[in-house]
């Protein structure tokens, strides 16, 4: 006991390398960890609750005197939101407890993890659980913080020129949307509708299991559905200016791993809204 005391006391005379001055004097945008694997806890839309494992990027700025950060409190950070049930809010306030941790003015935080739907089978009803990768950023830069969703969903789409020109079938193939939508209003949204809103919107959803019956219905529902590429971010970006007014900024990516090509079919839109 005495040594360990000894050793707590002679703490304060460890010198702080980081709060030593700079004399280069060239800020620094952002320095802090990334790609930490950590527990997250997630509250859904329905107050249920969802343990997984997120990927972590957490950054500050740091003023052109200073020489550098407290690296070991981002960490404690984390140690501190560890099993709390987390939703946008929470974000919200764990940027708001980083820039005080690390007394800096802008930082930003970057989380991304999958998450999981159980779907009925549109036919059979079979329940399964679908798996969608999520990511969520927050930043605050100059007294303003935004907060950013991302989610990547896979869906079916089928070429309508395919159908137009033969005599029977049509080319499909899986697709990868991925949206990212941005607002100061955001803690309204839920990862669950922004799904929801991209899978209406392909040519067919997918589930993770089908029966024969099932299989008939995607199939044929794909087929009276058909969809380019450009369709895909062309719709989807009709839907969001429609259904979600306080948003700010959103990017649409779409993907298409063709089916008849060695290649991928690939559009974007990015709007920007002066609220």
């Amino acid at each position: 006991m005495k040594t360990i005391k000894s050793n707590l006391e002679n703490i304060s005379e460890i010198p702080d390398i980081q709060d030593l001055v700079d004399t280069r004097c060239i800020p620094i945008n952002r320095v802090g960890v990334h790609n930490v694997r950590f527990p997250i806890t997630i509250l859904d839309k329905n107050n249920n609750i969802q343990h997984t494992i997120a990927n972590w990027t957490m950054t500050v700025s740091l003023p052109a005197n200073k020489k550098g950060t407290h690296m070991s409190r981002f960490l404690v950070l984390l140690e501190k939101f560890k099993g709390k049930l987390m939703n946008l809010s929470s974000f919200s306030e764990m940027n708001a407890d980083m820039l005080y941790l690390l007394n800096s003015e802008n930082g930003d935080i970057s989380a991304s993890f999958p998450f999981f739907l159980e779907k009925k089978a549109p036919v059979s009803n079979v329940a399964s659980l679908m798996n969608y990768d999520v990511q969520i950023n927050i930043s605050t830069c100059n007294n303003k913080t935004e907060l950013e969703i991302v989610i990547t969903v896979p869906v079916t789409s089928l070429c309508p020129c395919s159908k137009a020109i033969s005599e029977y079938g049509a080319h499909n193939q899986r697709s990868n949307i991925t949206l990212s939508v941005t607002s100061n209003k955001i803690l309204s949204l839920h990862i669950e509708d922004l799904i929801n809103l991209v899978e209406k919107e392909a040519s067919c959803e997918l589930w993770s299991i089908l029966k024969r019956p099932d299989e008939k219905y995607v199939t044929e529902y794909a087929y009276n559905n058909p969809k380019f590429v450009e369709d895909l971010v062309r719709d989807l970006a009709f839907r969001i200016d429609t259904v979600f007014p306080n948003i700010s900024k959103y990017r649409i990516e779409a993907e298409n791993f063709e089916s008849i090509h060695n290649h991928s079919a690939y559009a974007v839109i990015e709007k920007t809204i002066n609220n």
